[in-house]
């Protein structure tokens, strides 16, 4: 295994065909360590295809894609993506099962993964980090039909972080939250990054997130990455789809907002 430090996700040629639907052809993209990246684009670009790619639930008609210095694309069935306990998932939704309790949602890798780590030991692990999540305690014995939206999510996020994972995919977070539960999850998000030293993934539609928390975005549009950078440097490109995403009156409203906050900020310092 080729190990890759500084660049942990290098997707290169990547082509995904649903019968006559070409959804990506010729699609690059180097993802940094310890970065947080953003990938938006528009409806039926392929932002989550890509992810399922790369984490190798989608397999690609060409391409390559390297995770971890590992090839994805070479691997032949689960077993040969032996890097799989180095990264967690937080899907839409959060994808829990529905007939466990929230700690047993999180013993789930744990358990694939770790079969021989004893049960008081796993029940602890699982309480950990839910508590990481932000939620309280009493949410281990709560079942996904007891939780909110919001729970739900940080829930997802508690499992995804189950084996300490070096990269953490993201899809639509903050999708259904009110802004304040929204902030509050890119806080959370940030700090985690900050604090666990990690990657993230992060495919979303929320120009708040992008302006926050992200150190770069990728836009995906005519089937591939036509731009990857900071969001001054996205500003500075004439392509149609990224002035009107980010010039329109939600990315302008999004723009104030970080800056009104910028601006907070340095006075609370001072």
């Amino acid at each position: 295994m080729r190990e890759c430090p500084d660049i942990p996700i290098r997707v290169r040629g990547l082509k995904n065909v649903f019968g006559d639907h070409v959804v990506h052809e010729g699609l690059d993209l180097e993802v940094r360590k310890g970065e947080i990246i953003g990938v938006v684009g528009g409806s039926g670009t392929g932002k989550s295809v890509l992810m399922r790619s790369i984490i190798g639930l989608q397999v690609p008609a060409e391409g390559e894609i390297e995770v971890l210095g590992s090839s994805i694309t070479d691997a032949r069935d689960d077993e040969d993506i032996d890097i799989r306990s180095r990264w967690g998932v937080l899907f839409q939704g959060g994808a829990l099962f529905s007939t466990l309790t929230v700690a047993e949602n999180v013993e789930v890798p744990l358990r694939e993964f770790y079969p021989e780590i004893e049960d008081e030991l796993r029940h602890e692990i699982a309480r950990y980090k839910v508590l990481l999540s932000g939620l309280p305690a009493n949410a281990t014995r709560k079942y996904p039909s007891e939780l909110s939206g919001g729970m739900k999510k940080r829930a997802g996020l508690a499992r995804a972080l189950a084996l300490d994972p070096e990269l953490l995919f993201l899809d639509e977070p903050t999708a259904g939250l009110d802004p304040i539960g929204a902030a509050a999850f890119d806080q959370l998000i940030l700090g985690l990054q900050q604090t666990l030293n990690l990657t993230v993934f992060l495919i979303t539609h929320d120009l708040d997130t992008l302006y926050e928390i992200c150190d770069r975005v990728a836009v995906l549009a005519d089937r591939k990455v036509i731009a990857c950078g900071t969001i001054p440097e996205l500003l500075a490109l004439d392509h149609p789809w990224i002035q009107e995403y980010f010039n329109g009156p939600r990315g302008r409203a999004a723009q104030s907002a970080k800056q009104r906050n910028g601006a907070a900020s340095e006075q609370q310092k001072g």
